[in-house]
């Protein structure tokens, strides 16, 4: 252990954020973090969304020492974040801490999560992470393989059916190893179920995936994607139903073999359906947005879904 209470590899620690139009809540969320594991590299990467945004992001970054990467395009999640990850190697990090713009950690739970990752460097780490007002967010959830609907881990036991576990993208724990050995995050996705994908790949790869239960992260819902900057539970982003209804069909192809695939297909109706009313069945007396993003979602992901798969068939 280090005098300050972290594990010796602390020093080979990053945290790495992908950035849109995000800048204040980085000044919230990342700057009280960053404060609080002052050994840890800070690598954002700030796909683009205007210049009046990066501007406040470089202000914002200089003066605290964080290396900020700044593509010419939106990048997406995944690719953002495999561009973050490889930087933050470039600097000499050897552990990743993959943190949304609208999650904060505390160190005490950083301890935890690095702990664990000594002990277990082939294993992906997540905390628990809680809303803002406690209640829980993520402690893990699960694919089903007979119709891709998800639910969360804590129904484990009351719902049958074969599963695929996964854990929420907004903050995730991994060494330089399991990384390499998983492959990073694939780059189709853009936004939503990418890290459906990893942890498929990471279980694949020989690895496995851990809830590390004593570490808390705290994750604002839908901060970054929120339609108008209201509560959760608000009508979503065109964004948010789009890429969750089409990628749900994109990990099948990629993963599943063809009777899986063509199984959730049958089911995509239901399931847009269910994702639409996340956002509450009053959003459609105001407008059509919704609706719309989820037609586009649905003929995307039909389309993608007959496409080759990039993965071997697991044996299910």
């Amino acid at each position: 252990m280090t005098a300050s209470g972290l594990p010796d590899e602390s020093d080979d620690l990053a945290i790495v954020v992908v950035n849109y139009g995000s800048s204040a809540l980085l000044s919230r969320n990342l700057a009280a973090v960053a404060a609080d594991v002052p050994e840890a590299t800070i690598v954002v990467v700030d796909n683009f969304s205007t210049d009046r945004e990066r501007m406040a992001l470089r202000a914002l970054a200089e003066p605290l020492g964080w290396h900020v990467v700044e593509p010419d395009d939106n990048l997406g999640f995944g690719t953002g974040m495999n561009v973050g990850v490889a930087r933050a190697r470039e600097l000499g990090a050897r552990r990743f801490l993959l943190l949304n713009p609208d999650a904060t950690i505390q160190r005490p739970s950083v301890q935890a999560l690095l702990a664990r990752s000594v002990a277990e460097p082939l294993t992906m780490l997540s905390p628990v992470v809680r809303r803002i007002d406690g209640s829980t967010w993520s402690v893990g959830s699960d694919v089903y393989l007979s119709d891709g609907r998800i639910r969360s881990a804590a129904r484990r036991g009351t719902v049958p059916g074969e599963r695929v576990p996964w854990l929420s993208g907004a903050c995730l724990l991994l060494t330089d190893r399991l990384w390499d050995a998983a492959g990073g995050f694939a780059d189709e996705y853009f936004l939503y179920w990418e890290d459906v994908d990893l942890s498929l790949r990471v279980t694949r790869a020989g690895g496995s995936l851990a809830l590390v239960e004593e570490a808390t992260a705290v994750h604002d819902e839908g901060g970054t994607q929120r339609a108008d900057g209201s509560h959760a539970g608000a009508a979503k982003s065109g964004t948010y139903y789009y890429y969750n209804i089409r990628n749900r069909l994109l990990f099948a192809a990629r993963n599943l073999p063809p009777e899986t695939v063509r199984a959730w297909r049958r089911a995509t109706l239901p399931v847009a359906w269910e994702i639409l009313l996340q956002g509450g069945r009053r959003q459609f007396l105001t407008s059509t947005e919704a609706v719309r993003a989820g037609w586009r979602g649905i003929r995307d992901g039909l389309r993608l879904s007959r496409t080759p798969r990039h993965l071997d068939e697991p044996d299910y």
